[in-house]
């Protein structure tokens, strides 16, 4: 990263209050990844959870297959699924509220006895489906928010921080230089007026 500066006071104050800012939020942007590397490994275990309690929900579902052929699908839909929000470490993540089914009325002397069953076991697999998705999209996001915070961090760490320091080294040092050879040039010239002046007094 190419740091614009010129050598001069001007340009020092600037990299300075740049610096500082960097050094200043550093500690912050670290407890950000470190929270968000937590809330992934949560995430990730709390995902393999759900997506077991998927498995043995299908298991169970698997030795009704041959029943399902009587079922009539339009009985029940997923009406709405109800989302709420919450902040980790500054990422807006959804949170699972509540789901509503259209159950079309059927009737119970005509069909078989197991359909009552049926929806309940289907209304529990669409609730875990959708948990599963939206668990799956919340780890998409803290990783991304992850992976953009430790590039900030690396960022700031081995790249703004260091390039910093070492251009205000240099102006730095290209003033002081600058100074030095000021205080020289005029003790040279006060020198070079008292040997005029002299020279005028033995004239």
């Amino acid at each position: 990263m190419a740091i614009k500066f010129q050598y001069n006071k001007t340009s020092l104050q600037w990299l300075e209050k740049q610096l500082k800012i960097r050094v200043r939020s550093l500690p912050t942007i670290k407890n950000k990844e470190s929270a968000l590397r937590i809330e992934v490994k949560k995430t990730k275990e709390h995902l393999r959870k759900i997506e077991n309690e998927l498995e043995e929900q299908l298991v169970k579902f698997e030795h009704l297959s041959s029943l399902w052929n009587e079922f009539n699908p339009e009985l029940i839909a997923v009406k709405d699924v109800a989302i709420d929000t919450k902040k980790v470490a500054g990422v807006l993540l959804p949170v699972y509220k509540d789901i509503t089914f259209d159950e079309k009325p059927y009737s119970r002397f005509n069909s078989p006895i197991w359909f009552q069953n049926g929806i309940l076991l289907l209304k529990e697999l669409a609730e875990i489906g959708i948990k599963v998705e939206l668990e799956q999209m919340t780890l998409e996001q803290l990783e991304y928010a992850r992976k953009k915070t430790t590039q900030k961090v690396n960022l700031f760490e081995k790249v703004q921080i260091p390039g910093y320091s070492n251009v205000i080294r240099k102006i730095k040092r290209f003033l002081e230089d600058e100074e030095s050879l000021s205080k020289s040039s005029q003790k040279i010239m006060r020198k070079n007026i008292e040997r005029a002046k002299r020279e005028e007094e033995v004239a």
